[in-house]
């Protein structure tokens, strides 16, 4: 069964194509995708994240327990901020990557958004491996909807229906307060390299508050953005997608993701992770800047000197650099950038350069 966010109706009326994506019917463009790329880069988009998955940790052991089963140290988030963390099996390899919120005002609650297609088995693995240990799990997805804005003129859209002084709200931050005069959480992060806010709310809102976003962002330019173009900005900000950059038989340390490990406290799949750390890596992902128009895509070999040396994860036409960009692991030896390396695109070798990660970093 193919699920449906709230919104269908909505995206259908401005002639959204939908796609299934993770289980559920997903707006992939409303427009060109580079043209949409474009327009977050330079005013502001609207997307629907109502298929992300939303769980809430409550009670006194919310963090022992999360501590046991993330990589990054909970013990250093401070109320009202939000990091980065990865969930790990016994060998180091990645179940998901995902977004934990220490609660502002309860500061033993936490606030977790995982991926979409793996909500079912993020829950199953975090309850399998909470003991007895006193903690409320709420799997909240299907009661609060998910909205973003990102790009230049988020801040100025949202401001306009929010009681909250954005201005004080700083990068991977959140808060509670009134869009439309609902409750809300608001936080400010992203998946495009721009700035940008998530807001949660009830569900029963989903078409209201959508409305209300385009309404107020119709002044700076604002447009409806489907994923093909959000694919194509995280894709130039360097940011990993579940089933692409990481999945179940890679691990955070080749993925360029030690920032997000913390070896110094325990955690599934921490000791095989500082012995891979010992040991050296033998792989590394890498940015790759392809000549020609063609766009690499996962799956496709790398090769140097006529050899099988790697794989692509994830290629776009990027409109930042016009050029067709990919991301793919290569032995530690050819990961330097400057390395040049061939992309096999049915047969034909297509030359591209191994490049620093990301492709584009928005000025502060």
């Amino acid at each position: 069964m193919v699920l449906e966010t709230p919104l269908r109706s909505r995206h259908e009326a401005l002639g959204a194509r939908l796609v299934p994506f993770g289980g559920w019917n997903m707006p992939v463009q409303y427009a060109p995708i580079l043209d949409e790329a474009r327009l977050v880069r330079t005013k502001v988009g609207l997307f629907d994240l109502c298929h992300m998955g939303r769980f809430t940790f409550e009670g006194p052991d919310a963090e022992k327990m999360l501590q046991k089963v993330l990589t990054n140290d909970l013990s250093k988030i401070k109320p009202g901020v939000i990091r980065y963390a990865l969930i790990c099996k016994p060998d180091g390899t990645v179940l998901d990557d995902v977004l934990v919120y220490r609660d502002p005002e309860i500061h033993t609650d936490f606030f977790l958004v995982v991926n979409a297609s793996n909500r079912d088995k993020d829950m199953d693995w975090i309850v399998s491996h909470s003991g007895d240990l006193d903690c409320k799990i709420t799997d909240r997805s299907d009661e609060l909807a998910m909205l973003a804005l990102q790009g230049p003129r988020s801040v100025d859209t949202l401001q306009k229906i929010c009681n909250t002084d954005l201005s004080t709200l700083g990068y991977y931050k959140w808060t509670y307060g009134k869009v439309l005069d609902v409750e809300c959480s608001i936080s400010r992060t992203g998946y495009t390299g721009e700035d940008g806010f998530e807001v949660y709310f009830p569900q029963a809102k989903a078409g209201e508050f959508w409305d209300a976003l385009l309404e107020a962002g119709e002044e700076f330019g604002i447009a409806p953005i489907g994923l093909g173009a959000r694919d194509a900005l995280r894709l130039e900000a360097g940011m990993s997608l579940y089933g692409h950059e990481i999945d179940e038989s890679i691990h955070p340390l080749e993925a360029g993701l030690s920032w997000a490990v913390r070896l110094g406290k325990d955690f599934i799949g921490r000791d095989a992770l500082a012995r891979i750390k010992e040991e050296g890596l033998s792989r590394k992902l890498v940015g790759l800047l392809c000549e020609g128009k063609r766009v690499p895509r996962q799956g496709y070999e790398i090769a140097s000197a006529g050899e099988k040396v790697g794989f692509v994860c994830s290629g776009t036409w990027s409109p930042v650099k016009e050029a067709p960009i990919g991301t793919g692991y290569v032995p530690v030896a050819l990961a330097e950038p400057g390395t040049r390396l061939d992309i096999m695109i049915k047969d034909k070798a297509i030359p591209a350069e191994v490049v620093a990660l990301p492709f584009y970093k928005r000025e502060s």
